[in-house]
């Protein structure tokens, strides 16, 4: 991962958390996670955003389940 993503992926982090969100999951995983809850309107926003990218919050979701963000020896 290069500097530019990883700091990106640290300021989602980070207005997630001011958000009330869990500080080490990014802003779009946690809009995926209100829509599969009943909540859609924030992933459709987000996913709005980012038009270029049409399941970009379910991806988010996939990449911080899997941990593609730790450092190598911290993934499962």
């Amino acid at each position: 991962m290069g500097y530019g993503k990883a700091v990106l992926i640290g300021l989602d982090q980070l207005v997630n958390a001011i958000l009330g969100g869990w500080p080490d999951e990014t802003l779009s995983s946690r809009c995926w996670r209100l829509s599969l809850a009943g909540r859609d309107w924030p992933r459709l926003v987000v996913d709005g955003l980012f038009f270029w990218d049409r399941d970009h919050c379910r991806e988010s979701y996939e990449s911080e389940r899997l941990g593609r963000q730790l450092p190598p020896e911290l993934r499962a």
